[in-house]
């Protein structure tokens, strides 16, 4: 029998990440935002309380400016954003959660608060504390925009 090599520490991430990302969206479906996709739903996350500017969105989510401003068009059509004038640059417009947006993100925080209590149930409270320190402690090195 051959021992199998344990699993890159970035792809258990990203198995975790991908379950919490269809629960997600099956809790929005459930909810009436079945017309949500996944590319739909990542551009939307990077949506500041503020709004944020196209070319910040794309960057983020790391699709091109074209992408993010068709997922934006699709957005916008469907009501869960709008595009309002930047105040602080009259040439740029700024992306914001429309109300049907801030409904969906309020039904995805829920399902995220329920995921994570359902991984501290499952690896108790002390491991749960160690496993944010460790994500906090990696983003510093990871997130150009944290």
């Amino acid at each position: 029998m051959v021992d199998e090599e344990p699993m890159n520490p970035a792809l258990l991430m990203f198995v975790s990440s991908r379950y919490a990302e269809t629960r997600i969206l099956e809790h929005l479906a459930a909810e009436g935002f079945g017309d949500l996709t996944l590319a739909q739903a990542r551009v939307a996350a990077r949506i500041g309380p503020d709004g944020t500017r196209l070319t910040d969105l794309a960057e983020q989510a790391q699709v091109t400016k074209q992408s993010a401003g068709s997922l934006v068009d699709q957005l916008e059509k469907a009501g869960y954003v709008t595009r309002e004038p930047d105040p602080t640059d009259a040439r740029a417009r700024l992306v914001s959660l429309a109300e049907r947006g801030r409904r969906a993100q309020q039904a995805a925080r829920e399902t995220e608060h329920l995921i994570e209590s359902e991984w501290e149930q499952h690896l108790g409270a002390a491991k749960m504390r160690q496993l944010r320190r460790a994500l906090e402690d990696l983003r510093e090195i990871t997130d150009p925009w944290a």
